[in-house]
């Protein structure tokens, strides 16, 4: 049986102006156009409407905006009795742009449980830029002077929007999530975009939202200007998570 060709909207690089995401296709679930460029104001135009880069090496920039997001309130997350063991032990210490190439790069890097990576060196120099503009910005966890993990992402305002997280030793990235969704919270933000639920995402108390509740929410969140957290506000998080004597 032949297949059914994927007909695409295209993103003109000159004029990136892209289509409403209400329009994404339902298979795949989320694909809504094609084309563009990686340019610091064509991402942040995308950001703005809800709709992110997700694409191989072997494949023209792709633009998605799925009909069901994944999303945490910040300070909502759910903290299972391991790790608050791993806060009470003082197992890791966190800063916050201290080491943006190095987290992304580990982001990049091919995993066990996957034949490649979907973050192209393309995309990898693409948020760099967003980084040294401010826009961008990593959590460090770091044991005994060593990374070991970490994630990354694109702030306006009051949103955040997570791209990928990485780990070198367990717990690692889920304690990077956690000291930031309770140091965002701290510091003012409303909503943190996790694009894609999977089981890692559920497990620290992730919900979803429909595309059309995310997308009204946006222009609420990115009106505002907060101050991105320094290294001593995500440590400080630490810190106080390290106190809490709870076992549940």
């Amino acid at each position: 049986m032949t297949q059914k060709a994927i007909v695409l909207p295209y993103v003109d690089p000159e004029h990136p102006v892209f289509p409403d995401p209400a329009s994404a296709l339902t298979s795949p679930d989320g694909l809504l156009a094609f084309g563009g460029d990686l340019e610091p104001r064509t991402l942040l135009s995308a950001y703005n409407r809800g709709i992110f880069p997700w694409y191989d090496d072997n494949q023209p920039v792709l633009w998605w905006s799925p009909s069901v997001r994944a999303v945490l309130l910040p300070g909502r997350e759910h903290i299972s009795r391991s790790m608050k063991k791993c806060f009470r032990q003082h197992r890791f210490r966190f800063s916050t742009d201290s080491a943006f190439a190095t987290v992304i790069a580990s982001c990049a890097a091919p995993r066990q449980d996957s034949e490649g990576t979907w973050i192209t060196d393309d995309m990898v120099a693409a948020y760099r830029r967003l980084n040294a503009m401010g826009y961008c910005h990593s959590v460090e966890c770091w044991r005994d002077g060593r990374l070991v993990g970490g994630l990354y992402g694109v702030q306006l305002g009051q949103l955040f929007c997570g791209e990928s997280m990485f780990s070198l030793e367990p717990n690692a990235s889920k304690a990077a999530f956690i000291v930031l969704s309770q140091t965002l919270a701290d510091a003012g933000l409303a909503l943190i975009d996790c694009q894609i639920m999977n089981p890692h995402l559920g497990s620290l108390g992730v919900k979803t939202m429909t595309r059309s509740e995310f997308l009204a929410r946006i222009p609420l969140y990115t009106g505002h200007n907060i101050d991105w957290p320094d290294s001593n506000d995500f440590q400080a998080t630490s810190d106080k998570l390290g106190q809490d004597t709870s076992r549940n």
